[in-house]
């Protein structure tokens, strides 16, 4: 099935989805998905509609041109149009962990998702063999205070040679720039091994374990300039109890990283999340 899928926000008022839905409807439009949701703290509005091209008179390359012509100006709209015939294009970035690797690429193979992923890169030769595995180009910039902006200069060229959509961290041990973030503003998906905000440190399952906690959680999100603080996408958490010893917690932690990443990036390819400010409305 060919459609189009529409995201939007604009300030709440009447006769928004009236005139859209009729927008698609005269052009021979079949709407076969619409969500709406109305922030009444902020009035924002936000909808995500999806139709059928097959019969739709106005051509792909041009129904940007007329929403934001009719519609986009009268109402104040910020907007994102997407086609599903499309196959974004995600690069993985991962250091040396790979649980969620492993599950990303065993969902991509056994075709679950509709995207290609042209590269992985890396800052340790750890998982190459897991990429040669799996068919795929993997490519390592080694990271050292000294080489960080020049690494990161190079990798932004890759990334833009095989025209990337976006990045999943997929337990990449490395302070993402300023730059990379702002070529891919809500882009770069990263996965936190706790239920945020939470434990902080380089351990948080020991500290949940010296707190004696019951449930531990992990939490995908969009990365942004503040660490860890981005638009989250998606949360989970399973419970644990005293039995329970600080390498089970790891075990456990695991599993719900990759089930709670790769539950974040269906949604972004499904173009289902919607980000305003630093939250996300997900459809």
């Amino acid at each position: 099935m060919n459609t189009a899928k529409l995201l939007l926000h604009c300030p709440d008022r009447a006769g928004i989805v009236t005139d859209i839905t009729n927008f698609i409807s005269v052009n021979n439009g079949n709407i076969i998905y619409l969500d709406q949701h109305v922030d009444h703290v902020e009035n924002i509005f936000f909808m995500r509609m999806e139709w059928e091209l097959d019969k739709f008179l106005i051509p792909n390359n041009k129904i940007e041109d007329y929403f934001n012509t009719l519609y986009a100006k009268k109402y104040d709209i910020s907007f994102r149009l997407y086609f599903s015939d499309y196959q974004p294009k995600m690069a993985i970035f991962v250091s040396k962990m790979s649980h969620c690797l492993y599950d990303i690429l065993a969902r991509y193979t056994a075709g679950e998702w509709n995207v290609k992923i042209p590269l992985i890169i890396s800052n340790h030769p750890d998982m190459q063999e897991v990429a040669k595995r799996f068919d795929i180009p993997y490519h390592i910039f080694e990271i050292t205070k000294d080489n960080k902006e020049e690494q990161e200069k190079r990798e932004l060229e890759l990334l833009a040679k095989n025209k990337i959509d976006f990045i999943v961290l997929a337990r990449y041990m490395q302070i993402i720039s300023e730059e990379m973030i702002r070529r891919y503003p809500n882009k770069i998906i990263n996965i936190h091994h706790s239920f945020l905000p939470a434990f902080v440190g380089a351990k948080p399952y020991h500290a949940a374990f010296e707190r004696g906690v019951k449930i531990i959680g992990a939490t995908s999100h969009y990365v942004t300039s503040e660490l860890d603080a981005g638009p989250i996408i998606e949360q989970d958490i399973v419970r644990v109890t005293h039995k329970d010893t600080v390498q089970d917690l790891v075990n456990k932690g695991k599993d719900l990283e990759k089930i709670v990443l790769s539950h974040a990036v269906q949604k972004h390819i499904e173009r289902k999340i919607l980000a305003y400010k630093n939250k996300t409305v997900i459809f």
